[in-house]
């Protein structure tokens, strides 16, 4: 037999072989339409870290609900038996329209290139964007989370997630959120944060009631010192996200929980300081890139441990190390040198993708 009859044969031999799941994929999605396409790629979705386990997030599935306002928005998130909602555009929240996501389970809500929610509200009772309570098995991607700016009324974070489990998401961005960005707390659990970036793009608005003038604080993990409920809980994942431009403070600041930030990036030039370990907070700070930050990981009284391993740190200034040995993950997850973490992120991280298709880890 010639040479190029044999390498032919096993070529073919090798394609036929081949028994990867993204083999399997690709075969399935040469032969559909682009939509297809996208639900093949979605279906193929693994959620990496914390919400892999505790039986793994896969979000929901079947028919899609697509939405273009406000009252479409609200009714599709509301109602239960909509599994996969397709948000497309730009949907503003009206004054107090912050949209309540409660006791539900196997639900994805996405975005197309380019979708947006918006809200202006900045009032203490009416701001925000979601609620999420009680919820199980959600997914969260491609979206963009906008709010007016910062102002310290006591207000709502543009998303909260409140003791909810297995929830991933993916591929957003949250700015300028009024009280945060996004917040998580009151023993939700089995979460991960991924390709997501937090900015204030618009200045804080100073002089409000809860007493700071300069309210950029993006991530808040666990609500209060006396939350004693989170102990064992608040398991959570931040892989490949980026705190960037107008972060000031809670990049983010845990308290109690099992906190996991891999490869990420931190550049915001306003900050004071970036992840925060407060009362018996457990965290692992690996392969992240930190530059022209103050405070890189600060230290709070009542911490339990914080490990910070294969980290780089670029035109930094004051606290970098950790303290005690943190937790070790019982998953698994694709590790980029500190590095390659800047690149990746920057490319990367936020509402960057054309709907509900995810990036392997």
């Amino acid at each position: 037999m010639k040479l190029t009859s044999k390498l032919s044969v096993l070529a073919i031999f090798a394609l036929f072989n081949l028994t990867s799941c993204e083999k399997e994929n690709f075969d399935e999605i040469t032969e559909t339409t682009s939509k297809e396409q996208e639900n093949i790629l979605a279906k193929a979705c693994t959620a990496p870290g914390w919400a892999s386990q505790n039986g793994g997030t896969s979000g929901g599935s079947g028919t899609e609900t697509t939405v273009t306002n406000y009252s479409q928005l609200k009714a599709a998130i509301e109602n239960s038996s909509v599994k996969v909602v397709k948000v497309t555009g730009t949907i503003s929240i009206p004054n107090a329209g912050r949209i309540n996501f409660q006791d539900q389970s196997a639900k994805t809500i996405y975005g197309t290139s380019g979708a947006k929610i918006v809200s202006s509200d900045q009032t203490k009772s009416g701001s925000g964007i979601l609620n999420i309570k009680r919820c199980k098995n959600i997914i969260i991607r491609n979206i963009i989370f906008e709010g007016p700016g910062a102002y310290d009324t006591d207000g709502w974070d543009l998303a909260i997630l409140d003791n909810c489990q297995n929830v991933w998401v993916d591929h957003c961005e949250f700015r300028d959120g009024v009280d945060g960005n996004f917040d998580i707390k009151n023993q939700s659990d089995y979460i991960t944060v991924s390709y997501t970036k937090f900015t204030y793009l618009k200045a804080p608005k100073a002089g409000g009631p809860g007493g700071s003038d300069d309210h950029r604080y993006s991530n808040l993990i666990g609500s209060s010192d006396s939350a004693t409920g989170d102990r064992g809980k608040l398991k959570i994942t931040f892989a490949r996200c980026w705190w960037a431009s107008g972060c000031r403070e809670r990049m983010p600041r845990v308290r109690f929980g099992q906190v996991h930030i891999v490869n990420s990036y931190f550049n915001s030039t306003a900050s004071n300081k970036c992840v925060a370990a407060g009362k018996e907070a457990n965290i692992r700070v690996e392969n992240n890139a930190f530059e022209n930050v103050k405070n890189p990981i600060d230290l709070m009284s009542g911490f339990t441990a914080v490990t910070s391993v294969g980290n780089s740190f670029s035109g930094t200034s004051g606290t970098s190390s950790g303290s005690g040995t943190a937790f070790t993950p019982p998953y698994s997850i694709s590790l980029l040198s500190a590095s390659s973490a800047k690149s990746t992120v920057t490319s990367g991280a936020g509402a960057t993708l054309s709907g509900n298709i995810c990036n392997s880890f």
